[in-house]
């Protein structure tokens, strides 16, 4: 079946099952492999994924539930040859090791200060909750998601 996608605001049409999961249209049918498998069953956040601003684990998602829908990958952020604050905050506060969870912790923390533009470290750590690092990095992650806020705030000054 063939079904509308809009991805990092690229509107394509592929053919695949519209049960088939979203990740796996983004990894192998349109070469986005920054997105990653991590379980597979939603539960550690590595495969997160904007679709229509919110975000969702894209290894849960039927291809048919996104079509129509805008859909950002960690490949969409950067506009222009320029990081996103999140992606150079990240970078900045060494906030990654094996990297597996990061994409999805960076596209997690894109919408959280698209919610939230002042978030404290309670309601960053709460909206992450769910988004699993297996290196351990959290007090790394949570300094980049406050550096990247104040980034933001300091940029449309």
């Amino acid at each position: 079946m063939s079904l509308d996608l809009e991805v990092n605001g690229h509107r394509l049409t592929v053919t695949a099952d519209p049960e088939t999961p979203l990740l796996w249209v983004l990894r192998e049918e349109l070469g986005l492999t920054g997105t990653k498998y991590g379980c597979g069953e939603g539960q550690c956040g590595a495969c997160t994924v904007l679709v229509g601003g919110n975000p969702r684990r894209s290894c849960q998602v039927p291809l048919r539930a996104a079509a129509g829908k805008s859909i950002t990958t960690i490949e969409g952020l950067e506009q222009n040859g320029k990081l996103h604050p999140v992606q150079q905050a990240f970078l900045d506060a060494g906030a990654f090791q094996c990297a597996c969870c990061t994409p999805g912790m960076i596209v997690t923390s894109v919408a959280l200060l698209r919610q939230n533009s002042s978030p404290s470290p309670r309601q960053i750590a709460q909206f992450l909750d769910g988004n699993i690092c297996r290196c351990g990095t959290y007090p790394r992650i949570l300094d980049a998601v406050a550096r990247a806020a104040q980034a933001m705030k300091d940029s449309s000054r």
